[in-house]
């Protein structure tokens, strides 16, 4: 098949003096979005106790540990904005991404033992879970940097029950395990309660001399009241028996190690237990790349920095879908899926770092004339009709025959609606791409490039996809809503302005619930308020998307679950015709 691959045809074009003109307030405001994700970012990573202070008590933050971990160049980061219960230090109390440790890609995820020493909080059960889904859907080890002092007491009602609270961790934990995802700790500090089963629920477990895992600590081995209430001779029993275990800890290294052997080793530096993971990592599953890459990797002949004056700000604004790949892709390279069916929708094969992947995105702009052929009104790029719902559905379902990962790139505005639409069967023809996703059984990634609305925003490979969506990525210029905010502002308040004006009343205080409304959909759909919901699992500058692409296809390919042979593929085929 080297002739299919080794060179594809070429696209795109460099930025001329005068695009670059004319996009540079539109760069400026994405650039100055960008600024404000990453003063967030840098505020999540400097919550808790300062670094000298974790440092002085002669351990490392978990920050240290992973710079130490992850080979150089690497670190994909995920969730840092991620708090959706409003958690009061402003996180989640872990941290995550995808990264190379001794070549190979991992998911690493570390508690944040800055703040309340690693702790059980709000929010963070619904972020380890997006992690252990992400290790199960790309079939990749799990590496955990556990240093977790149990839940946080004084709110355990948003941190230890529920279907989907901490203690689901063992089970997703068992469940990779059964799958042939091994997962992988490095253990430190004193790890009681949950922070025991965080420790005992890995494959390996790789210890700090100092470290410890026990089913409860010393404040639970001291029991309950018997009168069913405090008083000051109880407060003096609680005293005396949590000193006597804050001295001799449960769980320790020497019952550990030397009398339970759950312990798989003991380092007697930070360095140490680091090296071992990295050690253990080089024993696991995993195909040399060139097994599966088409072709040796090269970078973009366009630079990715370009993307901030081809991505307009303005919502409104279009630009040409393909100039955007351009940047993104192996020497600006890529084999297009029927381009002259359902135009509005882009279908191709492109190279990422060597490997094969399949790309679907949004087109803008007015359609050719006639197009959608179900309608005498004009195609509008960013909408779906039934042409380019139908060549999602085939070319979804030839990339899982081909065991092809896909990227998806969403700038969508919905599907088309009206009669005429439901006559052309967009509605089942939505369910039926919904539908081939779930046949596929191939990893995917999205990118939120501008707007993510309505059902086009489900249907293109959106992480309501559960059992394929690997993460999602949005950008400065990023909105997710179930339609604008304007629209819904007409929908919910248009038969009201009707009411008023017919019984004569001021419209004033319904045009101003409109505008208020609206108001509150852009504040809604904002790229750090999409992270902090997890609407999207990390805000990215434009020139890193490349990079997440990298580590994405890396990781798909790293150990999949089943194979097509390079000579076996149908895509490359069809296309070729």
């Amino acid at each position: 098949m080297r002739p299919y691959f080794e060179k594809m045809a070429e696209f795109g074009k460099p930025l001329t003096e005068k695009q670059i003109r004319a996009s540079e307030e539109s760069a400026k405001k994405i650039k100055e979005v960008e600024r404000s994700i990453e003063e967030a970012a840098e505020k999540v990573r400097n919550a808790g106790l300062p670094t000298e202070t974790i440092n002085a008590r002669g351990e490392w933050t978990v920050y240290q540990r992973l710079e130490y971990l992850v080979d150089p160049g690497t670190w994909c980061p995920l969730h840092t904005l991620f708090d959706p219960m409003d958690e009061e230090s402003g996180t989640t109390g872990v941290v995550d991404g995808l990264g190379k440790i001794s070549g190979r890609w991992a998911v690493i995820i570390g508690f944040d033992n800055k703040v309340l020493a690693g702790a059980w909080i709000a929010g963070q059960a619904e972020n380890i879970l997006r992690v252990t889904d992400l290790a199960k859907r790309l079939h990749v080890p799990l590496v955990w940097l556990v240093n977790c002092s149990g839940v946080k007491l004084t709110e355990q009602e948003k941190v230890y029950a529920n279907r989907r609270g901490n203690g689901t961790t063992f089970f997703r934990h068992a469940e990779l395990e059964k799958l042939g995802v091994p997962v992988l700790a490095g253990i430190w500090g004193t790890n009681p309660a949950g922070g025991g089963y965080q420790g005992i629920s890995p494959t390996l477990l790789i210890a700090h001399k100092n470290c410890n895992i026990a089913v409860g600590g010393g404040g639970i081995v001291s029991g309950m009241s018997p009168k069913g209430y405090f008083d000051l001779e109880g407060a003096e029993q609680i005293i005396e028996a949590t000193q006597k275990y804050k001295a001799v800890p449960p769980g320790r290294v020497e019952i550990h190690f030397n009398e339970t052997g759950f312990f798989k080793e003991v380092h007697e530096t930070e360095e140490g237990v680091l090296d071992s993971l990295k050690e253990w990592m080089k024993d696991l599953p995993a195909y040399n790349p060139r097994f599966f890459r088409v072709a040796e990797p090269k970078e973009p002949r366009y630079s990715p920095e370009d993307l901030y004056h081809l991505i307009p700000f303005n919502q409104k604004a279009s630009y040409r879908f393909e100039e955007v790949l351009a940047r993104l892709t192996d020497n600006s390279e890529h084999m297009e899926f029927k381009p002259d069916y359902g135009p509005e929708v882009y279908t191709g094969l492109a190279k990422i770092d060597g490997f094969l992947v399949g790309i679907i995105g949004n087109r803008q702009g007015f359609m050719p004339k006639g197009y959608p052929e179900y309608a005498p009104y004009p195609g509008i790029g960013g909408k779906l009709y039934r042409q380019g719902l139908i060549k999602m559905n085939e070319f979804v379902t030839l990339c899982g025959r081909d065991r092809l990962p896909i990227i998806w790139f969403q700038d969508t505005t919905g599907i088309d609606v009206g009669d005429l639409a439901e006559k052309a069967e967009l509605l089942g023809l939505g369910q039926s791409l919904i539908y081939s996703i779930e046949q596929t059984d191939v990893p995917m990634m999205l990118v939120v490039l501008r707007k993510g609305t309505a059902a086009a925003h489900y249907i293109m490979g959106g992480p309501t996809a559960n059992n394929h969506n690997a993460f999602t990525l949005g950008t400065a210029t990023t909105e997710i809503y179930v339609m604008h905010g304007e629209t819904a502002a007409v929908a919910a308040f248009s038969r009201r302005l009707v009411k008023e004006k017919e019984a004569g009343r001021p419209l004033e205080p319904v045009i101003e619930r409109m505008n208020a409304m609206a108001k509150q959909y852009y504040e809604k759909s904002r790229p750090a308020y999409c992270a902090k919901m997890g609407f999207v699992d990390e805000v990215v500058p434009l020139p890193a998307l490349r990079k997440y692409m990298v580590a994405f296809a890396g990781a798909a390919y790293q150990n999949p679950k089943s194979i097509c042979p390079h000579n076996h593929l149908m895509l490359p085929r069809i296309i070729k015709g």
